[in-house]
């Protein structure tokens, strides 16, 4: 047990070296990193999501939902950006997990943004094709279901063709260059934010402020228009409709995936994370706004609110302005979907968490080939073969899970114990808490001593105090959703509950404040830690207790199909481990545990040689190969191009 306990929570160590090195072309810049992350997000949702949280949700108050959404995806985002500082490599949250929290919590946050990304780039290919049907009276459609009929229950009638052919040109074209698939991406980025700025000009000047100063004894009985005014549903349907408008935001997190392949990347992920989220509100804002000043609330069409609002004050050009910006969101939101999908793959087989032969990188593009041609072909027949409202359905908890750990891999990064020891030094260490440790523990809780620098046992307070956060976070999610009602009629027993689930978070994020923080300097960092964090923490947590049980069955199936993968592909390196165990190796900084965990892995290499190692030439080394696992030696002396995991 104690083994797998060891194989499931090792860490992977990444020093400024191999941080660097790649195997992918460095040929992206801010500005397409900031098109990625605002085409991926801004699709037809930006056409949309406005009209359908005002008609029954918000209101004109839908302006502060997006608003309360925006800061809470800028608290995601702040995370996402000091990890890009942190550690630019592909991968995103699964390689931010692998290095803070384990290999099996790694393993579950990439095989779920998988997931995501195949059923969201599917969705989108979808839309786009149903989009165009329409503008085309259901042509493609009719043809379709006459060469290509499916009969099968929980199926699409048809299989799309014009679904599956787009996915899979568009991985031919990320396969064949990066740089070239981006800048038609950055045209098409610009000419939708383009058309969002006309509506928002356009419709301006048919606004009326009187829409936002309903009379709800002037509109016609049998309308649903709640209160009136500007919060039409009272505050707890703005704070609603904020939950809905916060997955309007979800889409950002594909910038960390181009961490291989930005120049400079530690200065271009946080400013273009910034950028696209300024941006994508900006949108949203300025879109919610008009709509709800050009047409009331009550009289919003869910599905096309624009259009809808543009012909109602007949102005039937602007609609067919719109109907091609949306068109161009899509083109945006399906390269942006589909480009992060082959940078996880990638990531994930360079560890020998899928199996190796998928991070294959094509000699002369330098883009993961096997990847991005898988993704297309999974994508293309998702799209295919599915309705466009089962595919949503199908959504996970992928996203936000992985912004789960991301915020919480922040605060464990942010008070571990700086590990400075010089590489010539040998220093036995012990994860076990002495005598004196356990004296000042006490004390250690609120940080009594006041000590500037973390320690062991500073950074095992806090891991526990994050630990017990979480888990409040929990119970406080669930008092909000299943306790409503008990708790507005006032009984103690709910209330008791409730508050004492506050009360200890409250307790936790003090002991958090007061713990010594690391002192290492990054090109960016999260402010006002640990409290954007944890409320990253507590805002997800709470969006996933939100999701129904179908969607938790869903997670529950998908590991089952990823658990023996995780087996069969991690099976080679755990039995060339199980040879190194006897083998003991001096760490890099100096710090020995009793045992070598090494194997060769070109996507992170060190070359930094171990006092005493053998030159290049030693005939004291001899290797073999098992699938892809190199450098295994018969001398006890040393290893190279090993990767280290804690």
């Amino acid at each position: 047990m104690a083994t797998i306990w060891r194989v499931l929570t090792r860490k992977k160590v990444l020093d400024e070296g191999s941080v660097e090195e790649t195997r992918l072309s460095r040929v992206l810049n801010t500005y397409d990193l900031t098109a990625l992350g605002v085409g991926s997000t801004l699709g037809v949702g930006v056409y949309v999501l406005a009209g359908h949280v005002a008609k029954d949700t918000a209101g004109p108050s839908v302006v502060l939902s997006f608003l309360i959404a925006a800061v809470a995806s800028l608290f995601a985002g702040l995370c996402y950006a000091e990890f890009g500082a942190r550690v630019p490599k592909a991968g995103s949250a699964y390689i931010y997990s692998y290095v803070c929290v384990g290999e099996f919590v790694a393993f579950v946050i990439g095989w779920n943004l998988i997931l995501e990304y195949v059923i969201g780039s599917a969705s989108v290919a979808r839309g786009l094709s149903l989009y165009l049907d329409t503008l085309m009276n259901d042509t493609m459609q009719n043809a379709f279901i006459e060469i290509a009929p499916i009969d099968i229950p929980y199926f699409s009638k048809y299989f799309d063709f014009f679904a599956c052919s787009i996915s899979i040109l568009l991985a031919v074209a990320l396969a064949m260059g990066i740089k070239e698939s981006s800048f038609v991406n950055n045209i098409v980025t610009v000419l939708n934010i383009l058309v969002i700025l006309f509506v928002v000009i356009a419709g301006s000047t048919k606004a009326d402020i009187a829409n936002w100063e309903v009379d709800p004894t002037k509109v016609i009985n049998g309308t649903h228009v709640g209160k009136g005014g500007f919060f039409p549903f009272g505050v707890e349907g703005m704070i609603k409709g904020a939950a809905t408008c916060f997955y309007g935001f979800i889409g950002f997190d594909c910038i960390a995936t181009t961490g291989e392949e930005v120049n400079n990347p530690k200065r271009a992920i946080p400013i273009s994370i910034m950028l696209s989220l300024l941006i994508i509100f900006l949108s949203y804002f300025g879109i919610s706004t008009v709509v709800t000043l050009m047409l009331p609330y009550y009289e919003q069409n869910p599905d096309a609110p624009i259009p809808y609002a543009f012909e109602a004050v007949n102005w039937n050009t602007a609609k067919w302005i719109v109907s091609i910006g949306a068109i161009f969101g899509l083109c945006a939101s399906l390269f942006g979907a589909m480009f992060p999908l082959p940078r996880v793959i990638y990531a994930m087989a360079e560890d020998s968490l899928v199996f190796r032969f998928l991070g294959h990188v094509h000699p002369r593009f330098q883009t993961p080939l096997v990847g991005t041609v898988l993704a297309g072909l999974l994508t293309g027949l998702m799209a295919a073969l599915f309705e466009l409202k089962q595919l949503v359905n199908m959504m996970s908890i992928g996203t936000l899970l992985a912004y789960t750990i991301v915020a919480a891999s922040v605060l464990l990064l942010r008070y571990s114990e700086d590990k400075t020891i010089p590489a010539h030094e040998s220093v036995e260490t012990s994860d076990l808490l002495t005598y004196e440790d356990s004296d000042g523990i006490i004390g250690q809780i609120f940080n009594c001593g006041r000590r500037s620098q973390p320690t062991k046992l500073s950074e095992k307070i806090a891991t526990v105090d994050l630990l017990v956060y979480c888990v409040m976070c929990i119970c406080i999610g669930l008092c909000a959703i299943y306790l409503k009602e008990p708790i507005s009629n006032g009984e103690v027993w709910a209330i008791s509950l409730t508050s004492l689930a506050v009360f200890l978070a409250v307790v936790v994020i003090m002991s958090l404040v007061t713990q010594p923080t690391s002192r290492k300097e990054l090109s960016f960092k999260v402010p006002a830690v640990p409290l954007i964090p944890a409320l990253s923490i507590l805002t997800n947590i709470y969006l996933m207790l939100m999701l129904d049980l179908h969607t938790w069955i869903r997670f529950a199936v998908w590991m089952a199909v990823g658990l023996p993968i995780y087996y069969f592909s991690h099976k080679p390196y755990t039995e060339a481990q199980n040879r190194a165990e006897s083998i003991s190796g001096d760490k890099k900084n100096g710090v020995s545990n009793g045992i070598s965990r090494y194997y060769d892995n070109s996507a992170y290499q060190d070359t930094e040689k171990a006092p005493g190692y053998p030159s290049e030439n030693s005939n004291n080394i001899t290797s073999f190969s098992v699938y892809g696992f190199y450098g295994l030696p018969n001398s006890i002396r040393g290893l190279r191009n090993y990767d280290r995991l804690e």
